[in-house]
This record gives structure tokens, C-alpha cells and sequence, in this order.
């Protein structure tokens, strides 16, 4: 079975004995069952002492092959990618831009209780300001909608889809929800443009789909790491509540929920679809 590591390169709320800030990578397996960190001045990080404490995690990291390298390393802040991606270069270790570091995580907030620290997030990441969808993707018409928990894996199932990014992680059953817990999500019928969509969609890696009211109000798109589109907007009361329906729903499935791109609504054909979990 493939390892594989999740690794943070950020800034600490505390400094060293001169005054200096510091700076402190932390790496775990996907699993959360092995860790390995260190911290330095933020005059000493560079991509040669990343690449040395990943020399000394690789000697750490408990697994009888001497020769052992992980598949890839796991990124969710943009700020750190490339000093990480730098430092694994040597070692031939793939380095993947993802928000999707659960285990990470966990630690990083775990560290947040022991710090006391009430205003540090450590895994808060500055988003961009959410652009507008391309012109050439936007499609006829869009809705929110939802599927039992039983039925939406069987939906899409064994369907000729040319897009279909639905990890078994993700799934509503394995994650121990009822079968009729209502899944939310956002279907678009976009037309001509619709496989244009479903590829463009692919190569931003959607991440969650999120209500935000405003004036309009507007469903926006969290992708890439740090990436947010204008999906829609609009301006009545009736398509609010179902908005905050959406929300609703989304929250009591634990951030689960699903985006689909079909060319139209005769439920034939379908572009692209993506099961999301907002963390």
C-alpha cells in the first residue's frame, strides 16, 4: 500500500530567544499515525533546511525498507508549496497542492489547544477574491437540489460519465450517515458549453460549494487552494431559501454535497460530477 505524507511549512505565534519569528514544518502520514516536525528562525527557512529536515524524516519514519520514499506529499498552503516542492525535488518526491489534509489538520489544531492561542488559526488560509465564471462556461440554467444518502452513489454509478471525481472517503454510507439524510447540491444544465465546463471544472479541482448573501447573493466556489469563482447569483427571496436550505443540509452532512454538470435536465446525459466535503 502507497504512503502517503501531509506536510505544513507556516509561521508559529511565538519567537525564538533573540526575538526572531519562528517558522515550523510539521509532517504526517495520511493515516495521522506518524508525525515529525521542526522549527527554525524565519531567517534559516529556505529550501536547504527544508530539505534537510526531510532527509531526517525519512530516516525517522518507521517502516523497515531503508530504501523507503513516500508516493507524494500532501500541501494545502499556498504560501508553502514551492519552498516544500523545492525541498522534495532532490529526492524525486511528488508534491501535490491539495486542501484535502484531514489528518494535518487535526494536528495543526490540536496544536492550536496547547498554544492557548484563541487568535491563531493554523489552518486559516488567505482565499483570493472570487472572480467571475468565464463567459464561454456559463450554461443555460442552474438549481439546487438534493439526494438520499442511499441513492446518490447508485445515480451515478456505472453511468458513462466523462468526469467523475467521487472518492470512496467521501461516501455518505461509509461516513455512517443515514440512507435518507438528504445530500445537497448544485446541478447545472449547461448546454453546449457543458463538457467545456465539467473539463474546466476538472483542471481547477473544486473543493466546496459555499451560499454567501450579499447584494446579489451568490454561490461561490472554493477550489485549487486558495481559488473562488462566482458560480451564480441572484437577487430573490424564494432562490435565498433554498439557498440557505443548501447550507443547511450541508452542515448536517457533515460538509458533504455534490456538484453536477449535465447538458440538460432530461437526466440522459451527464458532463461531470464531484462529491465535496467542506472541512
Amino acid at each position: 500500500m502507497s504512503i502517503i505524507w501531509q506536510a505544513d511549512l507556516s509561521r508559529r505565534p511565538f519567537t525564538s530567544q533573540s526575538g526572531s519569528p519562528l517558522w515550523a514544518l510539521l509532517i504526517c502520514c495520511d493515516t495521522g499515525d506518524w508525525q515529525f516536525s521542526a522549527q527554525a528562525p524565519q531567517s534559516d527557512i529556505d529550501s536547504k533546511w527544508v530539505n534537510m529536515q526531510l532527509a531526517i524524516a525519512l530516516a525517522d519514519y518507521p517502516d523497515e525498507d531503508s530504501s523507503y520514499l513516500p508516493q507524494k506529499i500532501q500541501v494545502f498552503r499556498p504560501q508553502s508549496f514551492s519552498l516544500i516542492a523545492a525541498g522534495a525535488e532532490p529526492f524525486g518526491i511528488t508534491v501535490e497542492p491539495t486542501r484535502e489534509t484531514p489528518a494535518l489538520k487535526r494536528l495543526l489544531m490540536g496544536l492550536k489547544q496547547m498554544a492557548l492561542q484563541n487568535d491563531w488559526n493554523p489552518v486559516q488560509v488567505e482565499e483570493m477574491p472570487p472572480l467571475p465564471l468565464p463567459e464561454r462556461l456559463q450554461g443555460d440554467r442552474w438549481r439546487f437540489a438534493a439526494l438520499p444518502a442511499g441513492e446518490l452513489e447508485a445515480e451515478f454509478q456505472n453511468r458513462p460519465i466523462p468526469v467523475v471525481d467521487m472518492p470512496e472517503l467521501r461516501s455518505p454510507l461509509r461516513l455512517g450517515m443515514s440512507s435518507t439524510l438528504p445530500i445537497p447540491g448544485l446541478i447545472i444544465d449547461g448546454g453546449r458549453a457543458s463538457m467545456q465546463l465539467a473539463r474546466w471544472l476538472l483542471s481547477v479541482r473544486p473543493y466546496a460549494l459555499n451560499y454567501v448573501s450579499g447584494a446579489p447573493d451568490g454561490v461561490i466556489l472554493q477550489a485549487g487552494l486558495a481559488e473562488r469563482w462566482v458560480m451564480a447569483t441572484f437577487e430573490d427571496a424564494e432562490m435565498a431559501q433554498a439557498a440557505r436550505t443548501f447550507q443547511q443540509r450541508k452542515n448536517e452532512a457533515l460538509g458533504l454535497h455534490f456538484l453536477l454538470v449535465q447538458p440538460d435536465d432530461s437526466g440522459m446525459t451527464y458532463s461531470g460530477i464531484w462529491l465535496l466535503q467542506a472541512s
